[in-house]
């Protein structure tokens, strides 16, 4: 799986940039949450950092279109980000495992 970034935009007032990718895949169209985990390793960020809001395989294609929102830390994306968006994403689980460690 590789990951083209085609935009990336700040936006400090909520502590985050706004990415638009583009993945080339041999296989089935790859799931959230590996998508999140490679963008984050290409953005050198920590994967619950990343938010992948959006994914978008056109039929037939092995090309995917993507959206997320990459944040300063994890603590920014439980304030700004829907919960709906934090479940898909697992951070909300994974910022309480961390804390638990802690």
């Amino acid at each position: 799986m590789e990951i083209e970034i085609l935009s990336e935009e700040g936006n400090p007032l909520l502590h985050r940039d706004e990415v638009q990718f583009e993945i080339t895949h041999d296989e089935a169209t790859p799931s959230r949450l590996s998508v999140r985990d490679s963008l984050a390793a290409t953005l050198d960020k920590d994967s619950d950092e990343v938010v992948v809001r959006s994914l978008d395989t056109k039929f037939g294609m092995r090309k995917t279109v993507g959206y997320a929102k990459v944040y300063e830390s994890p603590d920014a994306a439980i304030d700004v980000e829907q919960g709906h968006m934090l479940e898909r994403n697992k951070i909300e689980a994974e910022a309480e495992e961390a804390e638990a460690e802690e």
